[in-house]
């Protein structure tokens, strides 16, 4: 994440009339533990700091470290919420807000997150995540069904029209709902969801992603037969990593890449029952009811092409 686009000048303004140094570095510890003013400004440990020298120097080093949206956020909740049963009052907060806006962010009020302005840019953290950090994440997994014989039995130049033809499907649904693609690979795919109602997101990624497939074997698939998809959706907490190896060894990647090939079929749509009991009931009327393999519980949507 690139530190260079953050002035930090509104935010300075804001800690200074807003905060006491005290609570400056308090909140600073917050979102960076291991931040010490002290060893940053060279001063005795309990030296006095005046409050325009401790939010020059923390704004700058928040940037410098990469925490100035986290430190941002943290502000908002601040105003909006306050901290251990005090309000603050963030003066010039909107003027703070509208500088990461004008660096390329956007702001989603529903989880108070900053991610990346889509239509400037589109990376697979966000704009934001950085090495180690954890999240709860929802996480879509795409598997081709019959991959090794469609790619048999079709040229290869047709095989490269449906597939390119069904990764702009795939991205478009997750990506329309703030979602990244992590992995791409052969007859796979990973979606993942951080913000809004990121497991809602997932599930409705996953339903679109099967019903606009059933309309492009109709009217636009130059195979010789369909293309069916199994997909799956669970959620969890991810540590990011810039890493694909990384990330698809934690346990909720695992877990989706499972219940995919263990309980999806073709054209199908499943569900942690961990997952599903947190929706509402309107969407889970549209799956089966809970189901049991193994030890794990899941639900599915299921979608049929229909014949003529």
């Amino acid at each position: 994440m690139s530190t260079t686009r953050f002035s930090g000048r509104f935010c300075r303004k804001c800690l200074q009339s807003s905060l006491s140094v005290i609570d400056m570095i308090r909140f600073t510890e917050m979102v960076n533990p291991d931040y010490d003013i002290y060893k940053r400004t060279g001063y005795p440990k309990g030296h006095p700091i005046a409050s325009n020298d401790a939010a020059s120097r923390i704004v700058v080093d928040i940037i410098q470290d990469g925490y100035y949206v986290d430190f941002v956020e943290m502000l908002i909740k601040l105003d909006s919420q306050g901290y251990m049963g005090h309000r603050y009052a963030m003066r010039g907060l909107d003027d703070v807000l509208s500088d990461v806006i004008q660096a390329g962010y956007s702001y989603d009020k529903t989880t108070a997150q900053f991610f990346e302005n889509q239509k400037e840019r589109i990376t697979r953290n966000w704009g934001r995540l950085y090495e180690g950090d954890e999240r709860h994440m929802a996480v879509l997994r795409l598997d081709i069904a019959g991959n090794s014989i469609l790619v048999k039995e079709n040229q290869k130049q047709l095989i490269e029209k449906a597939y390119g033809d069904m990764r702009k499907i795939v991205t478009k649904a997750v990506v329309s709902r703030l979602g990244r693609l992590w992995t791409w690979e052969g007859d796979g795919a990973l979606g993942v969801f951080m913000l809004g109602n990121y497991s809602r997101m997932a599930i409705c990624a996953g339903m679109e992603i099967l019903n606009e497939m059933i309309l492009y074997n109709k009217i636009g698939n130059p195979l010789n037969s369909e293309i069916k998809l199994r997909l799956s959706v669970h959620s969890g907490d991810i540590v990011y990593s810039d890493s694909e190896t990384e990330c698809l060894k934690a346990d909720i990647v695992r877990k989706a890449i499972s219940l995919e090939s263990r309980a999806a079929v073709p054209n199908s749509l499943v569900i942690s029952e961990t997952l599903a009991v947190s929706q509402d009931q309107a969407l889970l009327d549209i799956f089966s009811n809970s189901k049991t393999i193994s030890t794990d519980k899941y639900r599915v949507y299921q979608v049929k092409q229909e014949n003529g």
